[in-house]
Parts: structure tokens; sequence; C-alpha cells
């Protein structure tokens, strides 16, 4: 049988600085092990690599890499990744080399030169490289070296990435936990002022010391009344948000024709916000629809509360359209919109956007669980606006669900 057609070049300080280089500038592991493996094999010959890593608390290994460049690409898994030997080398930690029996009969993808390296770090032990090569030649003392020099750089790859996933992860916690400490700081200024508005009104109207006229008592009873609604959709919010979170918030799906619950919605906001123009266009009859009409009515009630909260003088155009698939809403409003830039993270918790008016208060959760409500559809809701452009939102709700 004929030798290995491939010949490394011989190693200059430049190929080596590369390697580091790519360890260096390296944007994910994954595109970095493939820059390493094509700039390894013009400098050392090898068919196979593997890279394992270590699982913790000392469970075994696992492929994070594994790459056929030269003979044996379809080869049997033991001995085309050196599984057994990676093993030996997670256990023994130390570089293991293995040749088969010298047998010209046997076929070469059968007699694999197996060369185990630890992946170190600090003396941290991450995980183990091989390095096959089918038929031979033999690993020389000066190609270990060059192994062991490129198992150093690709451990220092994986401790990298170790710890830029440490980091992102460290952030996220620490934006949840803001999340967390704005939201107690809003809910308990979103609590405190209902609240307070019921306290002072209710002493105001037992006081013993003066009289109220009818219409004076009504105006008061009035704004007891509005408060006590705010406080009322706040717990809801809360008690739904965390039925969410858990799973324990249940549809009660029923036929249900849209423009019958869009009109009833409509009706009682009205009620509550008699100066806030409604414009309800549906061009086309409606058919029925699967759906749970209390949480749809959730919704589309949010959206109102929303576009009168942060638009309060702005008309809200509610445009309704079906098709094949399903059926299309726009709910838009005219107000003072939302730089494009929070519009990804309009609908998670606890998110209230920086360009909505400081007179307007709000938990954050609202967006939050319409999505919620509609995903358990099996639909959409997306949300588009720029500074001075008005807020729209597009609903979508499939026939079939």
């Amino acid at each position: 049988m004929s030798k290995p057609s491939h010949k490394p070049t011989p190693v200059k300080p430049t190929d080596l600085y590369n390697i580091s280089r790519i360890v260096t500038d390296a944007s994910d592991w994954k595109t970095a092990l493939d820059q390493i493996v094509r700039q390894v094999r013009n400098i050392l010959i090898y068919d196979n690599l593997a890279v394992y890593l270590a699982l913790p608390e000392h469970e075994g290994l696992d492929v994070m890499y594994a790459r056929a460049v030269g003979r044996g690409r379809s080869a049997e898994a033991d001995s085309a990744w050196g599984e057994v030997l990676a093993n030996r080398v997670s256990i023994e930690q130390r570089i293991i080399l293995e040749e088969p029996p010298k047998d010209d009969s046997v076929s070469r993808l059968k007699r694999p030169y197996l060369l185990g390296i630890p992946l170190l770090n600090g003396g941290n032990y991450l995980g183990a490289i091989i390095f096959v090569r089918f038929g031979g030649p033999s690993f020389e003392v000066d190609q270990v070296a060059l192994a062991e020099f490129i198992a150093r750089q690709i451990a220092l790859l994986i401790e990298r990435q170790k710890l830029e996933k440490a980091t992102i992860e460290l952030e996220a916690k620490h934006k949840q936990i803001q999340l967390q400490e704005d939201f107690v700081s809003n809910i308990s200024h979103e609590l405190r002022s209902p609240l307070g508005f019921i306290k002072g009104y209710t002493t105001t109207l037992l006081r013993t010391d003066t009289t109220w006229d009818a219409e004076t008592q009504r105006e008061f009873l009035e704004i007891i009344d509005q408060e006590t609604d705010a406080l009322q959709e706040l717990i809801n919010n809360l008690l739904d948000s965390a039925r969410l979170q858990s799973g324990q918030l249940q549809m009660k799906f029923q036929p249900i024709r849209l423009n019958n619950l869009l009109e009833d919605v409509i009706a009682h906001q009205k009620l509550h916000r008699p100066r806030q123009v409604i414009n309800l266009q549906i061009s086309q009859p409606l058919p029925v629809i699967q759906g749970d009409p209390l949480r749809l009515s959730q919704v589309f009630e949010n959206l109102l509360s929303n576009a009168a909260k942060y638009a309060p003088h702005s008309e809200v155009l509610i445009k309704v359209e079906h098709d094949k698939k399903g059926i299309h809403i726009l709910v838009k409003d005219f107000g003072p919109g939302m730089s494009k830039e929070y519009l990804p993270m309009m609908f998670t918790r606890f998110f209230r956007g920086p360009d909505q008016s400081t007179n307007s208060h709000g938990s954050g959760l609202g967006l939050f669980i319409c999505k919620q409500i509609i995903e358990a559809h099996r639909g959409q809701i997306t949300a588009d606006s720029e500074l001075g452009q008005g807020m729209v939102f597009h609903i979508f709700l499939p026939f079939d669900h």
C-alpha cells in the first residue's frame, strides 16, 4: 500500500502565531475550530480529529467537535474518533499514543494510529483531543509537541467560550433582577396610587364636620369607582402573569364570532372612556373561529386601554380582514408612538418603554399577557411604530388550531 500523499510543510513561527490569533479573535468556537483544522492540516499529518468535552460532575465525555479531513471518512465511529482513547486520557489526564500491530495485510482503516492529549488550562481538565492517522505513520516526538501546543490553544478557546457564556448568563440574570426590582417599585407605586385615591375620597365623604352636595358626592364616587377598576385590573394582571409562568392559565375554547366580540369590547370601553373614538372596520363577513372569548376580550381591552393611556387624544382604528388561513386584526392609534429599538422588548414581562409618558403608569405585564393569550390560540401578535407615527399592533388568529 502506498504512503499517504499529504506531506506537512515545515512548521514556521507564523503558523503557530496564526493558530493563536484564531483563538484570540474567535467570535464563536465552531468557526474557530474550523479555521484551526485548516491551519493545522498544513503542518501536521492526520486524517480525523475529535475534541471531547468533559461533562460536569465527572459524568464522562461528550463530542464537542469532529472532523474527517483525510482517509476513512466513513470508518466506524470507535476507530474514526478514538472514543476509547479519549476516555483513557480523561482518566489518566496525560498524553497517550496508541499504535496498531504492523500488519500490511490489514486495511489501513483498521489500523489507526491514535494520539490523545488532555485539554488543560491552568491545571483545569476540560476534555481531550484525539488525532487519528489511518495506517500511519507513527507520531514523532516533535509532532506530539506540536499537537500539545494545538491542544493548549483549543483549551484556551474552550475556557474563553465558557467565560463568555457565563458572562452572558450573568448579565441576563442581572437584567432579570433589575426588571424585578423595577417591577416591585412599579407595583408598589401602582398599588399605592389607587388605594390612596380610594382612601382619600372615602375619608372625605365620611367626614362629619361638613356636607357635600349630590353632584360632588357623585364625582367622588366615580373617582373611587375608576380607581377600584384600575386596582382590580392590576391584581388580575398579576394573577394572570403568575398563572402563565406556572402554565396554569387554561383557555376555554368555543365557537365565537369575532365581530360580535369586538363590538362588545368597544361598547365596554366607551362606557368607561366615553371620549375615546374607536373606528371598527370589517370589510367582509367573518367566519366563526374557535377561541376563548374572555381571554380574547382581555387582549383587545388591553390594547384599547393602552391607546387611551399613551395616545389619549387619538382615534383608534381596528381593521379586520380574513383569508384562507385565518383572521388578521390591525389595532392602530395615531399618538406619539415608540422608538423602533424598543419594539422587540414590548412583549416581555415588566417592560415599559422609555418613550411612554411619565404621567402614565402600568405594571409592564399587559402586553406580555396579550402575547401569551394569542400564542395559546396558535396565533401571532407583533407591534410596529415610529416616534410621532403612532402604534400599530398586528394580530393573526388561524382558523385551524
